[in-house]
């Protein structure tokens, strides 16, 4: 009867121990795809912000400001890219912030295609970064656990890290509907 009961308890917690590992595994392949769509989206917006700041919409100083901001963005190594794209960020407020220049943007067919683009870009900036640190939250829950630790079920992976940064869109841009956070977000 006690053999029994231990090849049980046994086999209980060889099943808690692949279950664990598994759910571990797909938790960290989720903050892996999550970090690969941050990753694109960040690389889109730099990209729509690079094609404003070249279009001839904007005024010469905004431009270089905009142009400056999106090419570090778009070249920063991992240490610098959040403090790369807070400063891109930062670059849209003041450009967008401007009285007037989103209105005048409007009226232009190429500009405003162009803003509505940087309009959705942004936004989905936005919701990017909030799944990766969802994901990364997630799997640090998995990865507190006694279990995974004692087992060393997460093996060599390194300690997933969050993703901070400013990432809230420009008021001026999103005015006008172009992309009201509202329909967007949950």
């Amino acid at each position: 009867m006690t053999w029994t009961l231990g090849v049980a308890l046994l086999l209980v917690v060889g099943w808690y121990l692949f279950f664990s590992a598994t759910r571990l595994d797909r938790i960290h392949a989720r903050v892996e795809g999550a970090r690969s769509a941050l990753d694109a989206q960040l690389v889109r917006r730099a990209s729509v912000s690079l094609q404003l700041a070249v279009s001839g919409l904007l005024d010469p100083a905004t431009s270089l400001l905009v142009a400056g901001a999106a090419h570090e963005a778009r070249e920063a190594d991992d240490a610098d890219r959040e403090l790369a794209e807070s400063n891109l960020t930062r670059a849209l407020h003041a450009a967008f912030d401007e009285s007037g220049l989103p209105e005048a943007l409007d009226a232009d067919p190429a500009g405003h295609a162009l803003i509505g683009e940087l309009a959705g870009a942004c936004l989905r900036v936005e919701l990017a970064r909030r799944f990766l640190n969802d994901a990364v939250r997630g799997a640090r829950v998995v990865r507190r656990k006694r279990a995974v630790r004692y087992a060393r079920l997460a093996g060599h992976a390194p300690w997933p890290p969050t993703f901070e940064m400013d990432d809230t869109p420009p008021p001026g841009l999103m005015r006008g509907g172009r992309a009201a956070p509202s329909t967007v977000l949950p």
